[in-house]
């Protein structure tokens, strides 16, 4: 069964996305597939629910508790990343607002250069395919 599609965030949730990411999101990969990870205490739950609820695609895994920490952690990678959380964050973000941000960002995008044109060319062929 197919995940729900992407609403259209309104302005304020935009800014949240955004802003959250910018301070404690991780833009980053494992090497092989690119992904931006939130990690943070358990006492911020509705925020990683309203995440969930805003990018159906993304995932939502914990709560994991280690080393006397509690903490969530969320997820964009594959289509949920390229199509649903990378327009946002790419609508807002900007170096003027967060050198350092769009700088993690921008490397995210040079290291796993390849795996955003195949996917790129994917997302065209849904689109002239009518999906």
């Amino acid at each position: 069964m197919a995940d729900p599609p992407q609403r259209r965030l309104s302005d304020l949730e935009r800014g949240l996305v955004v802003g959250v990411l910018i301070g404690e999101g991780h833009f980053g990969g494992d090497g092989k597939y690119p992904q931006i990870t939130l990690r943070m205490h358990v006492r911020h739950e509705a925020l990683f629910r309203l995440l969930v609820e805003l990018f159906p695609r993304s995932r939502l895994y914990g709560p994991y508790g280690h080393g006397g920490r509690h903490y969530y952690q969320w997820m964009a990678r594959g289509v949920a990343l390229v199509e649903d959380v990378l327009p946002v964050v790419e609508s807002v973000l900007t170096e003027q607002i967060d050198a350092y941000a769009f700088a993690r960002l921008q490397s995210m995008r040079s290291d796993y250069a390849e795996f955003f044109r195949r996917q790129e060319r994917q997302a065209v062929s849904r689109r002239d395919a009518g999906g």
